[in-house]
């Protein structure tokens, strides 16, 4: 099983920023060079407890289906999601916020295991970790992008994203 970390600094709100983090709208926004898209469960608006939502995306060049269920929530420290049906073994992907002063520190810990035993552990240290962890960096500098500027607005209800 693999563990990657990944530690994002953010000149926002906490809340903007967590709520930008679970929003199924930005999240396609800021996955386009992957062409996500929400096709089943909640396909628009804020992630919520126990909600699932399948993504289709090309990743390695092959359309995939990634189904994830909410499955902790605590609004606006953390949340978690995890596959129900996809290309990996298993995967948990926990999102945490913490203030600190006029910014927000995102952390994001992202655990799977890819199929096939042996064969996927080897793809797992060989490329699948190093791919997965450029994929959320660069994820998250989308997000940043958008809380950092006015674009937040597009994705979020002002009510779920407060001033400080």
């Amino acid at each position: 099983m693999a563990l990657i970390e990944v530690e994002t600094r953010i000149n926002a709100p906490v809340e903007r920023v967590f709520d930008l983090a679970r929003s199924i709208d930005a999240h396609a926004s800021s996955t386009k060079n992957t062409k996500e898209r929400a096709v089943a469960g909640r396909t628009s608006g804020l992630f919520e407890l126990d909600e699932t939502v399948t993504w289709e995306a090309k990743h390695f060049g092959v359309k995939q289906l990634l189904t994830v269920k909410m499955t902790a929530f605590d609004r606006p420290h953390s949340f978690e999601d995890r596959l129900i049906k996809g290309a990996f073994k298993s995967m948990r992907h926990r999102h945490s916020f913490q203030v600190d002063g006029d910014a927000t520190v995102m952390k994001d810990e992202f655990e799977f295991q890819a199929p096939l035993g042996f064969l996927g552990r080897i793809a797992e240290k060989v490329f699948l970790t190093n791919y997965m962890k450029g994929f959320l960096v660069r994820r998250n500098e989308e997000l940043k992008q958008m809380a950092e500027s006015d674009e937040w607005r597009r994705f979020l209800p002002e009510s779920h994203a407060p001033e400080r």
